[in-house]
């Protein structure tokens, strides 16, 4: 089959996709952040309920909220009194899920020069999340605690919708589960409403083309691994 322009732009918009680990400084303007959003916002939800409210953080508000939460992460008793809200992973880890989990974190870290035995420069990558690697943007994502697991199926397509959007502009993004840990800090630094909970952040901006980390392209599996044509 011969895929049209259109069926390209979409197609390379969704591949060249990755989770990005080093922005430059250089701003996204409000205007294409805003488009972006309003796009992504198109994603499909049950009964049109759009569960998705959306936090977006520049300049020193970016910096507050990164500063208040590393101030208990890099605090081993501090950080021990976070714990996120739900359960992102499973609690019982079995293959194949836990051999990519661990693939491709030996394959960031083995591009970052981090052996096993560097425990602090492996927190220290970790922590980098705080500061949302840099980029210019965070993004801040909550839902309605009353919503339930349907709607934070729609969710994953409003955040996909938003990364894809992104790509189509030449911008960058990655997501960012290791913020509910910290749920607490980011309620009283947003003034959350009681009513809302942290689903995930997101960091968008410009990819740095010359960090090492930024080639860490993941694999996947084959059609054959995870698809059933059934005639």
């Amino acid at each position: 089959m011969i895929s049209t322009p259109q069926q390209a732009a979409v197609d390379a918009a969704i591949t060249s996709r990755r989770s990005i680990r080093a922005f430059l400084d250089k701003p996204v303007e409000q205007d294409d952040i805003a488009r972006i959003l309003e796009v992504a916002a198109r994603a499909p939800s049950g009964t049109n309920t759009q569960p998705w409210k959306v936090y977006v953080l520049t300049g020193q508000a970016r910096v507050d909220l990164s500063e208040a939460i590393l101030a208990a992460h890099t605090d081993p008793e501090q950080s021990r009194q976070h714990s996120e809200e739900y359960a992102y992973y499973p609690r019982e880890w079995v293959s194949p899920f836990i051999d990519r989990r661990r693939k491709v974190g030996w394959d960031l870290y083995g591009l970052l020069g981090l052996s096993r035995e560097d425990k602090a420069g492996m927190a220290a990558q970790h922590a980098r999340n705080f500061r949302f690697f840099d980029a210019p943007v965070g993004l801040i994502f909550t839902i309605d605690r009353i919503m339930e697991q349907g709607s934070w199926l729609d969710y994953g397509m409003f955040l996909q919708n938003i990364m894809v959007a992104a790509r189509g502009r030449g911008l960058d993004t990655c997501p960012q589960a290791a913020f509910t840990q910290y749920h607490r800090i980011i309620a009283r630094q947003l003034a959350l409403p009681s009513n809302e909970t942290v689903v995930c952040g997101m960091a968008l901006g410009w990819a740095d083309p010359s960090r090492i980390e930024n080639s860490l392209v993941t694999e996947r599996e084959p059609l054959a691994g995870f698809v059933r044509f059934v005639n």
